[in-house]
C-alpha cells in the first residue's frame, strides 16, 4: 500500500509498504485523514515519542474491508476511529479517565496511522457514522470532539460571552459549537489576517491583535466587565499571560491549547477576580459519539474550515503548504483514496 512515512526531522515522503492486516483488528480502507498540529509537530523532529519510520495521522475516516467474523460492523460501514491507546491499569484509567491515562498514546504517534491506504484498528475504538454525513466532514470528528470535550470542562451555559483565543481549527470550531450552543457575545482573536477573514466569512466577530488592543476591544464589548469564558486555543506565550486579564470577576479559562513550554501567568487576576481555570485535554468516547452527531448537524460550517484536498500521492507537500505564507491554510485532509 502507499502511505506517508515520517523518516526523520523534516524528511516525509510517500512510498509503497507492505501491509499485513492483522485479524484480531478491522482493517479499514482509508478515504480522509486530517492533517494536525501534532503532526507537525512529528514532521518538525520535537515530538518525543514518535520514532522512525512512522505512518503519520490520527484523525481519519474510512471503509471496513476486513471486519471481524462476529463483530459489529460489515465490509462497506463507514467508520471513524478512536485514536487514544490507554493503559487500563494507571489511576485515571481505574477511576473511569482513561483519556488521561498516564502513559496515554495515539493512532499515528505510537503506532502507524491514517496518511495510507489501509490501516487496521480494534473494533472497541470505531464509531459508525450516518449516510447524512459526508466523508469530508467525518475526517474532522477527532479535532471537533476536542471542542465537544473543552466545552462540557468549561461548563459552558447558553448566552455566555466568550472569547477564542486562536484562530486555527480547534479556535474555529470551538466559534463554531459555542455559537451553536448558544454563545452570547462572541470574539475569535488572532494575527493571521487570512485565517480572521474565513472566521468573519462565517459571520463571526474578531480581533487582530497584531493591529489592535484586545485588552480595549474586550473592555469596549463588554462595557468594561471582561470575558465571561475565555478558550484559549493559541498555544503562545503572549496568550498565556493576557487571557486572565480579559476575564471578568468569577469568569473561567479553558486552556485547550497545549503550551509545550513554561509560560508566565498573572495568578493575582486568578486569586483577585476568583477565576476557575481549567485544563483540557484530548476527549472521553462519549464526546467522540456526540461529536459525531453534531458534525451533522454543522455539517455546512464545519466543510468551511477544510481549505485544501491533497492527494495521498502528494501528501508529502503538505508542510511546505502549512509553512507557506502566500497559503491560507486551516485545515488540509489528504485524500486517500
Amino acid at each position: 500500500m502507499k502511505a506517508l512515512i515520517y523518516h526523520g526531522a523534516r524528511d516525509v515522503r510517500v512510498e509503497d509498504v507492505a501491509h499485513r492486516h492483522d485479524p484480531a483488528k478491522v482493517g479499514l480502507r482509508l478515504r480522509y485523514c486530517g492533517v494536525c498540529g501534532t503532526d507537525i509537530g512529528i514532521f518538525s523532529g520535537k515530538h518525543p515519542r514518535a520514532a522512525a519510520p512512522l505512518v503519520i495521522g490520527h484523525e481519519f475516516v474510512g471503509t471496513v474491508c476486513d471486519p471481524l467474523p462476529e463483530g459489529r460492523f460489515s465490509t462497506g460501514d463507514r467508520v471513524v476511529a478512536y485514536p487514544l491507546i490507554s493503559c487500563g491499569n494507571c489511576y485515571p484509567c481505574r477511576n473511569g479517565s482513561p483519556h488521561v491515562c498516564q502513559t496515554l498514546r495515539l493512532i499515528g504517534i505510537d503506532c502507524d496511522g491514517g496518511m495510507a491506504e489501509h490501516v487496521d484498528v480494534p473494533e472497541a475504538d470505531l464509531f459508525a457514522i450516518p449516510a447524512a454525513l459526508s466523508d469530508e466532514v467525518a475526517a474532522l470528528i477527532e479535532p471537533l470532539a476536542v471542542v465537544v470535550h473543552s466545552l462540557y470542562k468549561a461548563e459552558f451555559q447558553p448566552f455566555d460571552s466568550c472569547l477564542i483565543m486562536g484562530a486555527g481549527p480547534i479556535g474555529l470550531l470551538t466559534a463554531i459549537v459555542a455559537r451553536h450552543a448558544g454563545a452570547g457575545r462572541l470574539l475569535i482573536s488572532d494575527i493571521d489576517e487570512a485565517r480572521l477573514s474565513i472566521c468573519r466569512e462565517l459571520g463571526f466577530e474578531t480581533v487582530n491583535v497584531a493591529r489592535e488592543s484586545l485588552a480595549e476591544r474586550v473592555a469596549q464589548v463588554t462595557n468594561g466587565d471582561g470575558m465571561g469564558l475565555i478558550f484559549e486555543c493559541s498555544g503562545v506565550a503572549s496568550a498565556a499571560i493576557e487571557m486572565s486579564e480579559l476575564a471578568r470577576v468569577g469568569g473561567t479559562i479553558c486552556v485547550t491549547a497545549t503550551h509545550k513550554d513554561a509560560h508566565p501567568v498573572r495568578l493575582i487576576d486568578v486569586n483577585f477576580k476568583e477565576l476557575r481555570v481549567i485544563g483540557c485535554r484530548v476527549y472521553t468516547k462519549e464526546d467522540y459519539a456526540r461529536s459525531i452527531d453534531l458534525a451533522v448537524e454543522l455539517q455546512d460550517e464545519l466543510r468551511s474550515i477544510i481549505t485544501q484536498i491533497v492527494p495521498l500521492s502528494e501528501a508529502g507537500k503538505v508542510f511546505d503548504m502549512i509553512a507557506d505564507p502566500s497559503l491560507t491554510t486551516v485545515k488540509i485532509l489528504v485524500d486517500c483514496s
